[in-house]
């Protein structure tokens, strides 16, 4: 903390709502696929876009704003990227073309990078020493809330009513969290100016390189696969496409379970949770058009990949602050490969599922998945603890 002062616990909350919005306005084309392709008269890979757009964007954003705003007022910059969150959303639920409604997923990519790199770095002021972990904890419990509940939520929304009013939604609620940043939270001077090389000698750190790579295998197959959750369980596994956001609520409550029992195995076992993570998806996610064939076994499917997808952030965050010199620059970085695995998951499953078929898709996914569990099968179990390997 700058001063000595009591906690800014609303402060936190307010950043922690934040996150939760972008990340859910960033995946939420995933759950509104199906409507939006057929509105727009696109194919579902050509509509994947909206997911690819938005996470490529975020991840050279993630590193770059914070050095382009330079000596910015923190407070004011979080407070600036809700409200671009709310121009894009609102210019998402008019757009008139697929074109227009890209460009303004480009807005929400830019808000979903800058907030993210910024928003961890600020937990220790606002809150004593003793409670940055439990800080930490709460703003980056938006990121898997938001999995796991925003995006199956603004699918229901968008299921009762249209896509648009779903993207309405998260301007209005935007807008909320804009004002709410402003009143809660104190003047946040930056204490040093951000230096893009801090984030390249993260690569040094072998434990840092494992998550990044990690990382990027895991997050790209699941979104290759994921994004195209609403066509796979109504071609796969036969389910009606006004049932698919209910499901999405399940598959997030698996997630929420997952998380949280994750979290306690991974402050034990770290190797062991990241090396389950991708070894566990590929097992369902290979298996899932044999066996998701009907209604029931593909939403148990869908429950077990929420559960296991859900544990990601937490077990690679504590991987992470078992293994990086830098936490900071290292949560940046991973910032940069999730939300750009994200994009690039999502184009190339688009591509795949167009040119083959929605089997095929899941299967690539899953050879990713392979590649992620080789790679930490590969590293000594002692490189978790070990910050200046």
């Amino acid at each position: 903390m700058e001063k000595e002062q009591a906690p800014r616990w609303w402060a936190v909350v307010a950043v922690m709502i934040g996150i939760f919005l972008l990340v859910t306005a960033e995946q939420l084309p995933i759950g509104l696929l199906s409507q939006v392709a057929s509105s727009m008269d696109v194919t579902p890979g050509v509509a994947g876009l909206m997911v690819t757009v938005p996470g490529v964007v975020a991840a050279f954003s993630a590193p770059l704003l914070p050095v382009a705003v330079g000596r910015m007022d923190r407070r004011v910059m979080l407070t600036l990227l809700m409200g671009v969150m709310v121009i894009g959303s609102v210019l998402s639920a008019l757009a008139s073309s697929f074109i227009f409604l890209l460009a303004a997923r480009v807005l929400v990519g830019i808000s979903i990078g800058g907030y993210w790199a910024v928003a961890g770095s600020i937990a220790p002021r606002l809150v004593p020493g003793d409670q940055v972990a439990k800080a930490m904890t709460v703003i980056f419990g938006g990121v898997a809330a938001a999995s796991v509940l925003g995006v199956p939520l603004g699918t229901l929304l968008g299921d009762l009513s249209n896509w648009r009013v779903a993207f309405g939604a998260l301007g209005g609620f935007s807008l909320l969290t804009a004002l709410a940043l402003w009143c809660w939270l104190p003047p946040l001077p930056p204490r040093e100016p951000v230096r893009l090389k801090v984030l390249a000698q993260q690569f040094s750190n072998r434990g840092v390189r494992v998550a990044v790579l990690a990382t990027g295998f895991v997050v790209v197959g699941h979104f290759a696969a994921y994004t195209f959750i609403s066509p796979i369980l109504q071609d796969i596994s036969g389910v009606a496409q006004r049932h698919v956001g209910s499901l999405l609520l399940l598959y997030g409550a698996a997630g929420i379970i997952g998380n949280i029992a994750a979290g306690m195995f991974a402050a034990r076992h770290p190797y062991r949770a990241v090396l389950a993570i991708p070894s566990l998806l590929l097992v369902v996610v290979a298996v899932f058009p044999f066996f998701g064939v009907q209604p029931s076994s593909g939403v148990l499917m869908l429950m077990m990949w929420g559960a296991v997808f859900g544990s990601v952030s937490v077990s690679i965050q504590t991987w992470i602050l078992r293994t990086a010199p830098n936490t900071e620059a290292a949560t940046a970085l991973m910032a940069f490969v999730f939300n750009l695995s994200i994009g690039l998951g999502a184009m190339v499953g688009g591509r795949v599922v167009d040119v083959t078929s929605l089997p095929v898709t899941m299967w690539a996914a899953s050879a990713l998945f392979l590649l992620g569990a080789l790679l930490v099968w590969r590293t000594p179990p002692n490189i978790v603890g070990m910050k200046h390997r």
